[in-house]
């Protein structure tokens, strides 16, 4: 009984384990798109950075890049590796492909376009065929680009074309029937930023409005609509070619919150971890839309995730 003793007090007087440390995760990510996918992985090494992982990044970028323009580069180079009309830069996409044991290659759909799936047709597969050669042990995945904001010009179009989405709510509804149509014909998973910003953009208390009571007939270039709340870049004031300032609308890209929540759901499926909680919030941004924002990510992960689970394998 007196051993008993000796051991229960020396062993009180140890000091607490520490927990173990959570394993460092390195990904290496080559991202084939434009400035959306550009939007939404710009604040996406801090929040890795924030959790104590590691990121490597090879973004690919062309300005209103769709999947046909990408596949024809791919192409290019195969017909003629001495041509420039396959490079990027300096360099193919089939050398950035073998350049590095990527874990992850994501391909997606130019916004304007990405209501069609016809328009992704054959460029998806032939992409995601030319990952699977050339970096085989990659996860190719989608980024679903998401919808233009409610009072973006393309929903005020007198008489749009047939199949143009009208409103916000039809891009939004559009777009994401052709991404998981064609996620689903490739056999790979989405990264659903569209469903977060839909998420976001018409949540009762956390969606933006448009500003009903502002003059947009005045030129006081100091005054701008209440914006509250917008994840896109919106009106602003801005120089043109003439030189002369004037009020633009740009509501297709995102702006600081709506960078935050793309990259949100971007560290939450390529780490397999939550987002909620990261230490990391966009500086300007305030603390309690931040958390709104990192939740409604961490919504649409989970609800894409459950809906994989629940179609049937192929």
């Amino acid at each position: 009984m007196a051993l008993l003793s000796a051991i229960w007090l020396f062993s009180a007087c140890l000091p607490a384990a520490e927990p173990a440390a959570k394993p460092v995760k390195t990904i290496r990510l080559l991202t084939v798109g434009n400035s959306f996918s550009q939007n939404a992985t710009r604040q996406l090494g801090n929040l890795v950075t924030n959790a104590g992982h590691i990121l490597i990044h090879q973004p690919i970028v062309v300005g209103g890049a769709s999947l046909e323009l990408h596949w024809g580069r791919a192409a290019a180079f195969e017909k003629d590796a001495t041509s420039t009309n396959g490079l990027y830069g300096k360099q193919s996409l089939k050398q950035h492909l073998v350049a590095q044991p990527w874990d992850f290659v994501t391909i997606q759909q130019a916004s304007i376009k990405s209501h069609d799936a016809a328009t992704y047709r054959p460029f998806a597969k032939q992409l995601h065929d030319y990952i699977k050669q050339h970096a085989p042990k990659a996860e190719a995945l989608m980024h679903q680009t998401w919808a233009y904001r409610v009072d973006d010009p393309r929903f005020k179009v007198t008489a749009p074309k047939a199949g143009e989405p009208k409103t916000q709510a039809e891009m939004y509804e559009q777009l994401t029937r052709a991404y998981s149509t064609i996620a689903a014909e490739l056999g790979i998973r989405r990264l659903p930023v569209g469903d977060a910003f839909y998420l976001a953009d018409t949540d009762e208390k956390w969606g933006y409005r448009p500003d009903t009571k502002f003059d947009f007939k005045s030129n006081d270039d100091n005054r701008l609509p209440d914006q509250k709340h917008s994840l896109h870049v919106g009106w602003r004031w801005a120089k043109g070619k003439s030189g002369k300032t004037a009020l633009g609308m740009d509501g297709h890209h995102a702006n600081a919150a709506g960078e935050y929540l793309g990259a949100c759901v971007w560290f939450e499926v390529l780490y397999g971890e939550s987002v909620v909680g990261n230490g990391f919030i966009t500086p300007g941004l305030d603390q309690a839309h931040a958390r709104f924002l990192q939740e409604t990510a961490h919504r649409a992960v989970l609800a894409a995730r459950a809906r994989q689970l629940s179609t049937p394998a192929k």
